[in-house]
């Protein structure tokens, strides 16, 4: 995470309900890139591996999922193999997801 916070500089840029829609259409992201990357992962595909990182490492800058983003740009460079590259982003990405229900849990307290 960034000193930030998870989706801060939305926050301040957005109104509540762009807001809510930019964090669903993450949502979506992380669920279908994470299921893509495993397919290509069981297809031992690295490039369609390294497509799916890259998409989500986009997804995960947008919102402020440091890690994720991160965890994505590594597995991008094809540095690890792709199975522990697969866990480290499956952790990150199961944080991210955490780290929006308590956003969302906090936005729906505000209002």
């Amino acid at each position: 995470m960034s000193d930030r916070g998870f989706a801060a500089q939305l926050a301040e840029d957005l109104s509540p309900q762009d807001l809510r829609h930019v964090l669903a259409v993450f949502r979506t992201d992380v669920e279908r890139l994470t299921g893509t990357l495993t397919q290509a992962l069981q297809a031992a595909d690295e490039a369609r591996f390294r497509r799916a990182a890259h998409g989500l490492a986009g997804a995960a800058g947008a919102v402020g999922a440091d890690d994720l983003e991160q965890a994505c740009r590594r597995a991008m460079t094809g540095a690890h193999p792709m199975p522990g590259a697969m866990l480290e982003i499956d952790a990150s990405a199961q944080v991210a997801l955490g780290d929006l229900a308590a956003f969302i849990n906090r936005l729906d307290a505000a209002t």
